[in-house]
């Protein structure tokens, strides 16, 4: 009973983190809420994951938000990851080229969870997104994602297609359309899906035996990565993808915008 309260209490606390994480900030009653235990419950949870610092609290609004503790379990997590290793001389070559921003993402779940990032000179106002996850079908490195997925996984996602602005893909046939685009020209894009005013383009990264283990992006804002631009990024950013997939160990096949 000892091990089944104990193993209780750590999904619980992964739970906390991951409801935090989602909100952005939580107060106690909320988070108690969400995990369906009493309030008190959830105030000695949150208590022993500040200590450690894994949350910290707002002394304005009461409410708790990831702390710091976790940026140091998490770059330790990514110095172990062979393909951030691997990608981060590359991303940065990328960020040179295009002046954008640069992700690196891979599946986990039903998201794209971002693992390395690179700001390009002309991006001013930063957002990390590290550590974020967003929806698989209306960001580019989540198209390329399903793209390359095997057709029987692929189809759960394309049940559940939600809108997040008035030119995000909802329709199933439709998004199935574009991957099929993508697998041809080698890359996808996105046009103001996820955010009003955010384009990006992304290409698959490739492990050794050639399965598609990560998708490198490039986003910035419409005005300048305007649609008569994203074909030019793209061939910039393939090439990266194609560069990080060889240091990988895959042998790459002959580039779909070489010539197709």
């Amino acid at each position: 009973m000892e091990d089944g309260g104990n193993l209780r209490s750590v999904r619980r606390a992964i739970s906390a983190l991951e409801h935090i994480s989602d909100a952005g900030e939580l107060g106690v009653t909320e988070l108690g809420r969400r995990l369906g235990v009493h309030k008190a419950t959830a105030s000695r949870l949150v208590a022993a994951l500040a200590e450690r610092g894994l949350l910290e609290r707002d002394p304005a609004t009461e409410k708790y938000r990831l702390g710091f503790g976790l940026i140091r379990l998490a770059g330790a997590a990514m110095a172990e990851l062979e393909i951030v290793r691997v990608a981060r001389p590359l991303l940065e070559e990328l960020a040179d080229r295009t002046r954008e921003t640069v992700n690196l993402g891979v599946l986990s779940g039903d998201a794209v969870v971002y693992v390395d990032q690179v700001n390009g000179s002309r991006s001013v106002v930063s957002v990390n997104w590290v550590g974020r996850r967003t929806p698989l079908h209306c960001t580019s490195n989540g198209k390329v994602l399903l793209a390359w997925m095997e057709p029987a996984k692929r189809r759960p996602f394309l049940a559940r297609l939600e809108a997040f602005t008035p030119r995000t893909i909802t329709d199933p046939a439709v998004l199935e359309e574009q991957l099929e685009q993508a697998r041809r020209r080698g890359y996808a894009q996105t046009m103001e899906e996820l955010e009003e005013g955010l384009n990006a383009v992304a290409a698959p990264v490739r492990q050794a035996d050639g399965t598609v283990a990560a998708a490198l992006s490039v986003s910035g804002p419409a005005f300048r990565l305007r649609p008569i631009d994203l074909p030019r990024v793209a061939r910039h950013t393939v090439e990266i993808a194609d560069a990080i997939s060889r240091r990988l160990g895959y042998v790459e096949r002959r580039s779909a915008l070489a010539g197709r």
